[in-house]
């Protein structure tokens, strides 16, 4: 009777030594070095995801909003390259316009970083802020009051909408709904442009930035706001902090799609709460402006 027993030969050892020896790390570093290339061009040519650090885009984006940005629909520039690794140029290719009401991610015209605004107005346009209401080509934008929005009160949405100077306190828009919890609720207007497209935004305190002295849009250039208007340092704000005046359309990096998922502000290292802080009815919510009925979209 015999026993099987493993066969082991006498250069076992030598071979696995061997196959460590055959590693070919220059492959290994070539692949690591195509992938990363392959990730950044597809950043910088199809789409980005980005995320959401303040309030000027309240209340159609909240903090801690993720989203994806388009690179293609303007054509690509300086500005497409993630992280901003080409120099300044005017240069564009396969150029395009943004429309009334797109939201874009222009670049800061001093500083390397990205803003996220709404376009207001397009090259040869005529455009003024008067009381907050904006006038282009000498009609006023209309304007209408909505029922108050609920916005869900969190880390990143504590309901803080500055100051109120007359009344000496700050704005108080919070209320208590049926079930004890507090929300949110500041007053609502939608606004929509020329071309049809109609979204909400808020504009509640009365401040210096309500008014701006028309200017005629230059070619190559759009004027861009946020949609919380007294909370964005956008085209009106000169401080160094805002975008001064309009942007040259080669300083757009892209065009907000949608949201893929938003953050309450609640996330920490245990993974469990990675699930909790996620707000709930955010996700896939499209970023486009609705249009109205009837409105020409030439």
């Amino acid at each position: 009777m015999s026993t099987d027993t493993p066969i082991v030969t006498d250069n076992s050892e030598t071979d696995s030594g061997d196959s460590a020896a055959k590693v070919n790390w220059l492959a290994e570093f070539r692949g690591l070095a195509l992938m990363l290339l392959a990730v950044l061009a597809f950043h910088s040519f199809i789409a980005k995801p980005f995320y959401i650090p303040s309030a000027s885009m309240v209340p159609n984006l909240l903090v801690g909003d993720r989203l994806v940005v388009s690179k293609y629909p303007y054509g690509w520039s300086w500005a497409s390259a993630s992280f901003h690794l080409l120099p300044r140029s005017e240069t564009r290719i396969w150029a395009d316009t943004p429309e009334y009401g797109d939201i874009v991610i222009p670049v800061h015209p001093d500083r390397d970083e990205d803003y996220i605004k709404r376009v207001v107005a397009r090259p040869g346009d005529r455009f003024e802020v008067r009381k907050g209401q904006i006038i282009l080509n000498g009609q006023p934008v209309k304007q209408e009051m909505e029922p108050p929005l609920r916005i869900p009160i969190d880390a990143n949405m504590p309901c803080d909408f500055g100051y109120d100077m007359e009344n000496g306190a700050p704005f108080d828009y919070k209320v208590t709904l049926p079930d004890g919890r507090i929300a949110c609720e500041p007053p609502i207007q939608r606004e929509t442009m020329p071309n049809g497209a109609s979204y909400l935004i808020i504009d509640h305190n009365t401040q210096s930035s309500d008014d701006f002295a028309e200017i005629t849009i230059p070619e190559g250039h759009v004027f861009v706001m946020g949609d919380n208007r007294d909370h964005s340092a956008d085209g009106r704000d000169f401080s160094g902090n805002g975008l001064s005046g309009p942007i040259p359309l080669e300083n757009i990096g892209g065009r907000a799609e949608f949201i893929t998922f938003s953050l309450d502000g609640s996330t920490s290292w245990n993974p469990i709460s990675w699930w909790t802080s996620l707000r709930g009815g955010r996700a896939w919510t499209t970023l486009r402006p609705a249009i109205a009925e009837g409105a020409d979209q030439e």
